[in-house]
């Protein structure tokens, strides 16, 4: 929709002040491809000439006027309340619990392979999300190489195999 203030906008200044107000709270960050250099600072200078844009000395922003040539409502300012508001909401919420090495993937498959009929790797892949490959390379080197963890596997008759950590 094009409104009067709008059609006294060229199509540059329109794409640039629309892209700053709708995708960067107002900044001018983006302009397009074809306008560099010289042009670039005329359409910048147009646009500060009829206070559609505003500077806090080293960046441009959409001032009032330049939202309401668009005819966008320009958002309202965080104001303190509103920030003490959403400080408040995040310390109220139960926070998540920290990962340690108590509770992660790691400790959860040794306490696994550590169960008296041990695990196979579908089970381990299944409960910590990773592939068949993983579960087979923390075996080899988180677990033997780097834990010096002594792992053991048995293949019954007709069923998967079976991988346990054997106690010295």
């Amino acid at each position: 929709m094009t409104t009067p203030a709008t059609a006294q906008l060229s199509a540059s200044q329109q794409q640039i002040l629309n892209h700053a107000a709708v995708n960067t709270d107002g900044k001018l960050v983006w302009f397009p491809e074809t306008l560099k250099g010289g042009a670039r600072k005329k359409v910048l200078d147009s646009l500060f000439n009829r206070a559609l844009i505003t500077t806090d000395g080293t960046h441009w922003f959409v001032a009032a006027e330049g939202y309401e040539a668009l005819g966008i409502p320009r958002r309202a300012p965080i104001t303190l309340a509103a920030l003490d508001a959403v400080i408040e909401s995040a310390e109220a919420s139960p926070a998540a619990k920290p990962r340690t090495r108590d509770n992660s993937k790691q400790a959860q498959v040794i306490a696994m392979l550590k169960r008296a009929d041990g695990a196979t790797i579908t089970q381990i892949c299944e409960a910590t999300g990773w592939q068949s490959h993983t579960v087979r390379g923390t075996f080899a080197g988180a677990f033997k190489k780097k834990l010096g963890l002594e792992i053991t596997s048995s293949k019954p008759e007709g069923s998967e195999r079976t991988y346990r950590i054997t106690t010295n």
